[in-house]
């Protein structure tokens, strides 16, 4: 009978959603368990749970995305009434979790996997970000809000690779500027400070917008990007390789060659290419080719420079060691 009590309750729930606002969401999420502790646990189709954690999940991983603390796992309890990832305009949004929402919007919309979107209010997290209808517009994490683009192609997707053309970008007085470039990426003819005018003959307008055109575009396709640079229109051809470095990954590009550090520059992921070389897990790198970095923010502006030849200097308790890279 209780049982009965809370199907008839959900399916009302669902029914009802945009009538009753986001208490409905409140309740669905409360229903379902989707918060737990620092984690998401977010039911969705074909008997899922769509998961945001910065642990491992105990259960059966189907997929998982290292850039963006994604997993997808089954759901042994089946709720029967998933969250939809919602690709049509919305008016309005809230963040949500099991106790309370607060309406707001996006101020800030996603670039790529290091610059997650900006919610216009304070709210405690992981959060859902939901419609009034409880269609999951995003993920409410501490780096950010995960948009609903990146979750539907993630769930969408066999894997959960991306894309690379070897530049970050940002938007700058209307523009969207390459703001560092790939010097390990073979044959790249983008360098930093060119203005991106449009990719494959489409306009591009937002920094968003061209990496989710870089992202999600399939690894090895050929591409010919317009850019402004000395004053002059360029059609340059690139290809689309894989990405390596990113959101809680490390992003310095030094990745594309198999090292990976944390915020101080410790070496957190290697190759075997680079045990080759001496270096060890918890090594520090103090600067590149004589310039200091403190971190990977510095790492990415000045590693640029330095296209054919990188001399690293490492320590390791005390013991300084220069390794080069080419």
């Amino acid at each position: 009978m209780f049982r009965l009590f809370v199907l008839i309750h959900l399916l009302l729930l669902n029914l009802y959603a945009c009538q009753g606002g986001y208490f409905s969401c409140i309740a669905k999420i409360k229903d379902s368990h989707t918060v737990k502790n620092s984690a998401l646990y977010i039911p969705v189709k074909n008997n899922r749970l769509l998961v945001y954690s910065k642990q491992k999940p105990k259960a059966k991983i189907l997929k998982y995305d290292p850039f963006l603390s994604l997993y997808l796992i089954e759901d042994r309890k089946k709720f029967p009434y998933p969250f939809e990832v919602n690709m049509r305009l919305q008016l309005g949004s809230a963040l949500v979790n099991d106790k309370v929402s607060k309406e707001g919007k996006i101020l800030k919309n996603q670039i790529g996997l290091n610059s997650l979107a900006q919610y216009s209010v304070k709210f405690p997290k992981p959060a859902l970000v939901t419609s009034s209808c409880c269609s999951l517009e995003g993920i409410a994490t501490p780096r950010g809000v995960i948009q609903k683009e990146y979750i539907k192609r993630f769930l969408s997707k066999d894997s959960a690779t991306y894309a690379d053309i070897g530049v970050r970008v940002k938007n700058e007085d209307g523009f969207v500027i390459v703001s560092a470039s790939n010097p390990y990426l073979e044959d790249n003819p983008l360098k930093k400070g060119d203005y991106i005018v449009a990719f494959d003959g489409e306009k591009i307008k937002a920094a968003s917008i061209f990496m989710r055109r870089v992202l999600f575009s399939k690894i090895g396709s050929m591409h010919t990007i317009t850019i402004k640079r000395s004053g002059k229109l360029l059609h340059l051809k690139v290809k689309s390789t894989k990405r390596y470095g990113g959101g809680v990954i490390s992003d310095t590009f030094l990745e594309h060659k198999g090292i990976y550090f944390d915020e101080s520059l410790r070496i957190v992921g290697l190759s075997e290419y680079f045990v080759n070389y001496g270096l060890l897990v918890g090594d520090k790198l103090l600067q590149v080719n004589g310039v200091e970095v403190q971190n990977q923010k510095e790492l990415l502006a000045y590693i640029e420079n330095f296209k054919e030849f990188s001399s690293l200097l490492f320590s390791r308790r005390n013991f300084q060691f220069f390794v080069n890279i080419k």
